[in-house]
């Protein structure tokens, strides 16, 4: 059951990094290793992406943004941002393009709810994945979760947070899963080709531009019709954390998924998504642990699946 009255207000998301990409080449550089079109993101756009390994499977996620002229940012999960970043620093060679850590440096925010993000006042911005800019930082919107505007606000550490009402880690971490948008974290990092998590439905995957590590394996699962896997929502009564493995119960040797990210619901209980075997989920019967362990509750994605998964 959703809550009566959905979260609102800011937070400071300390369980988010930022990465600086700057010179004449960050954004051929960028273009090279995401799975993203990024020379085509212009100064008031943003968009998820992926970096991937050779085989395919995600080592990161991001949300991609353009400041400057020669400047991205690229938010991601704290808890790998430093692997991530030495990774891709090893394949810069003699392009001028530097890449910190400017996670010290900058902040970042959640706002939830129409009222939050009119706080912002000039700074708001209008459609889902644009930004604008000021000297006070950069605010990006988000896709709304269940119907509840959300944004990201990155502004200079030393700067005074927004005079806005407190939201609590745990709620922004709910809207997140609800808008059913992956991100992978250190405790999921290889276990997905993109497709798995759904990051081509929400526009992470641009398969008209050219090669990045792991890219044939993304398009043959796209184009020879291999995806045997999804995500999808899915309320719980019991804890659930990214990384754990879920079992059907006709199966309970063989893990029918993993769970991607999970958050607590408010009023009790956990929701997540999760990434399936679709034959597990045309069987039904979906446990978190074993298949002995508390049920999943399917619930509906935000966006349309591929009529085969569905």
């Amino acid at each position: 059951m959703e809550p009566n009255i959905l979260p609102s207000g800011i937070v400071r998301l300390t369980d988010w990094g930022v990465i600086r990409a700057q010179g004449p080449d960050a954004a051929s550089f960028l273009h090279g290793q995401l799975t993203q079109d990024i020379l085509h993101l212009q100064q008031g756009q943003a968009g998820l992406a992926g970096y991937c390994s050779a085989k395919g499977r995600l080592l990161a996620s991001f949300i991609v943004c353009r400041p400057g002229a020669e400047e991205w940012l690229l938010l991601c999960s704290a808890d790998l941002l430093a692997t991530t970043l030495k990774r891709l620093s090893m394949f810069v060679l003699r392009a001028k393009c530097k890449l910190t850590d400017a996670s010290a440096e900058l902040a970042v925010h959640g706002l939830a709810g129409n009222a939050a993000l009119a706080g912002l006042g000039d700074l708001a911005p209008g459609a889902a994945w644009t930004t604008r800019s000021s000297a006070d930082g950069l605010a990006l919107r988000l896709p709304d979760a269940i119907g509840q505007a959300r944004a990201l606000l990155v502004q200079p550490a030393t700067a005074a947070t927004p005079d806005l009402p407190a939201l609590s880690a745990d709620d922004w971490a709910w809207l997140e899963v609800r808008s059913a948008l992956p991100r992978i974290t250190a405790a999921t990092v290889e276990q997905f080709v993109p497709q798995m998590v759904n990051l081509e439905l929400v526009g992470g995957v641009n398969f008209q531009k050219g090669c990045y590590p792991g890219q044939e394996v993304v398009a043959r699962s796209q184009y020879r019709g291999t995806v045997k896997r999804r995500a999808w929502l899915f309320d719980c009564d019991a804890e659930l954390h990214g990384g754990q493995e879920v079992f059907q119960a006709g199966e309970p040797d063989q893990p029918a998924g993993q769970v991607a990210n999970a958050a607590p619901r408010p009023g009790g209980g956990y929701t997540a998504l999760v990434e399936v075997k679709l034959g597990a989920l045309a069987a039904g019967g979906l446990h978190a642990g074993s298949a002995g362990g508390a049920a999943l509750r399917r619930l509906e994605l935000p966006y349309p699946i591929p009529a085969e998964a569905a």
